[in-house]
């Protein structure tokens, strides 16, 4: 391959995994653009796990054996099996070298060779391929994983050439996949909350959103746990608001344990003393039986007051849900009857018929600012 052509590959290659939305697409487009930069009939790229103590595939591309997924959740392979990872490299990097690739064949080792082949020469013989070319992925300065391109059997056997072009497709690949995690990192932090580590307001909405697109589709029962940790400002103003937020850390840790009585619930703080958990699928029992368990755990916290607890549901008698803005307005007057009654139990709208006073005050018209406590009436 000219110069030209592998210019062109790797920019490829680049601008392959820079369009990747997600870890899975990044995986695949570094794993195709190497396949295709180095006429390989198969590619797969792996991840070294060091706590685990093995190599991890996190995608196969092109003729892949039957053995062989695209998207592998259970392809592994012990480390020491491939001890060049560990072993080698340490060795050469220490003595000033660098982590090239390396080419093994059918018949045993070839150009570059790390010293270590014995596990993939059979492996290229049990799946009808000549050849292959290893290539150390480095990430921070560290062993991160292996790319792995190979050749069907009876193809010309990469060269010299390959591997040390290969050095360069790893290279690149590193550098994709640490654009990818810082960007994963960022969308992470942009839809979690700071202090709990759960959900944020903003994931919030956007999972309510779908989910009423869902209900409004195909019927899915759309659950919204809303509560309020009673009491937050006492300990704040008595204890300190280092108090106040291992009180709101805990109480979040809990309902995380109750979230997960309901297949798939996402649990997040909406902020300040508000809490939510939002369920697609199961029935409203079900959400209404963790949000019992959530009242009672929540009684028992120290220093705080227990919750406020309010469950709407479009499984109940509320009428037509149209948009996530009224599911939520109903969530939350149904928590405010439960904070004004004094409830150690949640309070559920459309519970109580066609005349609830949940509905009618969740659809009455807006509050004035004189009130205590003032409705969403802006879209989630």
């Amino acid at each position: 391959m000219g110069e030209d052509k592998r210019l062109a590959a790797v920019v490829a290659l680049a601008q392959g995994m820079a369009a990747a939305h997600t870890p899975q697409e990044c995986w695949q487009a570094a794993a195709l653009g190497a396949c295709d930069a180095l006429d390989g009939s198969f590619a797969a790229l792996s991840v070294w796990e060091r706590e685990l103590g093995r190599l991890r595939v996190l995608v196969n591309v092109g003729d892949r054996a039957g053995d062989e997924e695209e998207f592998p959740e259970a392809e592994t392979y012990p480390v020491h099996q491939f001890p060049e990872i560990t072993e080698f490299l340490h060795e050469r990097w220490a003595g000033g070298g660098g982590p090239n690739a390396w080419v093994e064949t059918a018949e045993g080792a070839a150009a570059g060779t790390a010293g270590y082949f014995h596990q993939r020469v059979t492996a290229l013989r049990r799946r009808g391929r000549g050849c292959c070319v290893v290539a150390p992925v480095v990430l921070h300065g560290r062993a991160w994983g292996e790319l792995y391109v190979a050749r069907a059997a009876g193809a010309p056997v990469f060269a010299r050439a390959d591997s040390d072009f290969a050095t360069v497709l790893a290279a690149v690949v590193a550098a994709g996949i640490a654009q990818t995690e810082r960007l994963e990192e960022a969308r992470r932090l942009a839809y979690t909350d700071a202090l709990t580590g759960l959900a944020n307001r903003r994931a919030v909405d956007m999972c309510l959103e779908e989910a009423v697109e869902r209900h409004r589709a195909e019927g899915a029962v759309v659950s919204l746990v809303v509560c309020d940790l009673n009491g937050l400002k006492r300990v704040n103003d008595t204890l300190g608001h280092a108090v106040g937020d291992r009180l709101l850390e805990r109480f979040g840790s809990v309902l995380s344990l109750c979230g997960a009585m309901v297949p798939g619930a996402l649990v997040a703080r909406l902020g300040g003393d508000e809490f939510c958990l939002v369920a697609v699928g199961p029935p409203a029992d079900d959400v209404v039986k963790a949000a019992d368990e959530l009242c009672r755990r929540a009684g028992e916290l120290e220093p705080g007051e227990g919750v406020a607890c309010g469950v709407a549901s479009t499984a109940e008698a509320i009428g037509e849900v149209r948009d996530a803005r009224r599911l939520f307005r109903l969530a939350d007057a149904a928590q405010y009857r439960a904070k004004a009654l004094r409830l150690d139990r949640p309070v559920v709208a459309g519970r109580e018929g066609v005349a609830d006073p949940v509905v009618r005050l969740a659809d009455a018209p807006p509050p004035s600012r004189a009130e205590r406590r003032r409705f969403r009436g802006r879209r989630p």
